[in-house]
């Protein structure tokens, strides 16, 4: 095995810091052009897939070619489809409640100051998570068994996240349960089975990574998006807003809070029915981990 290429890395960074800075600008554009800012939470997926696209190429002939295409096939269709499921469900609406109340203390322009609350720090997240993205890209090891885990735990992820969007999707589209709670399918067994399937696709990234030195190293990387996932502005921020339906209380006490685990027995009088939204961005990722429930 070769030794890291550690000169070729350290001068892709430049390269992958400026094009977010012009994904992040031309985000900001359209959202002063719309009045609308939380068009961020859309790029957030893609983001990803533009530094995986530019650590790829510029990995070229120092990483090894199987984790390269690996990684690089995984965070594309990770961020494609994430960027395609925000679009779709906020296209053609007003600004985000969150974002009002996040960008209403704006001393003068409004503009200048969601750049500096949202755009500055939304890329510096996103270039830090990425970070077991490109020192993987440059790892010179073969694939391992420890990369096959982290294939396996990558599809877990993405099947609990597509899944249980597509289930928040369906139910959120009904009136009828309008205000009530979604208690069935993957909601059956973890309050957020989208935050969970997201932090098992990061986690599954970072063994694909740490399966060759030094991708180990990255490990605050995923581990950032797991906390804002679960323990920051994910999870909490989508409980505070959801504490009040009928019957939340009750789901809360029958169903796992994150990872998925057998229900438990519901108390008297639990309704049925949840759905949330998905927080996007850092909010306080300002949220890390782009998103919505």
């Amino acid at each position: 095995m070769q030794a890291f290429p550690l000169d070729a890395f350290l001068s892709s960074l430049p390269w992958v810091a400026a094009g977010l800075a012009v994904l992040l600008a031309g985000t900001f554009a359209v959202a002063v052009r719309q009045n609308r800012h939380s068009v961020i939470d859309t790029v957030w997926g893609l983001g990803f897939v533009v530094v995986a696209g530019i650590s790829w190429l510029l990995s070229a002939g120092h990483g090894d070619d199987g984790r390269r295409l690996l990684l690089l096939v995984l965070v594309a269709v990770w961020g494609v489809r994430l960027a395609a499921h925000i679009g779709r469900r906020s296209r053609g609406g007003q600004e985000d409640p969150r974002y009002l109340d996040m960008l209403s203390p704006a001393p003068g322009s409004r503009s200048l100051y969601a750049l500096r609350r949202v755009y500055l720090p939304q890329g510096v997240v996103l270039f830090f998570v990425s970070l077991t993205v490109q020192v993987g890209m440059f790892s010179t090891g073969r694939l391992g068994w420890l990369a096959l885990l982290g294939v396996l735990v990558w599809i877990m992820g993405f099947v609990f996240e597509t899944v249980g969007d597509r289930q928040l999707a369906q139910f959120k589209a009904d009136p009828a349960r309008r205000g009530t709670v979604l208690n069935t399918g993957l909601w059956r067994y973890t309050r957020h089975p989208n935050y969970f399937g997201d932090a098992a696709v990061w986690a599954g990234l970072f063994l694909i990574a740490a399966d060759s030195w030094p991708g180990v190293l990255t490990i605050l990387s995923p581990a950032l998006m797991i906390w804002t996932l679960a323990g920051k502005t994910g999870k909490p921020l989508t409980e505070k807003a959801m504490s009040g339906r009928a019957g939340y209380r009750e789901y809360i006490e029958s169903t796992s809070g994150f990872l998925p685990l057998p229900p438990r027995r519901p108390g008297p009088g639990t309704q049925n029915g949840t759905g949330g939204q998905r927080p996007g961005g850092l909010r306080g990722r300002r949220r890390a981990g782009g998103r919505r429930r």
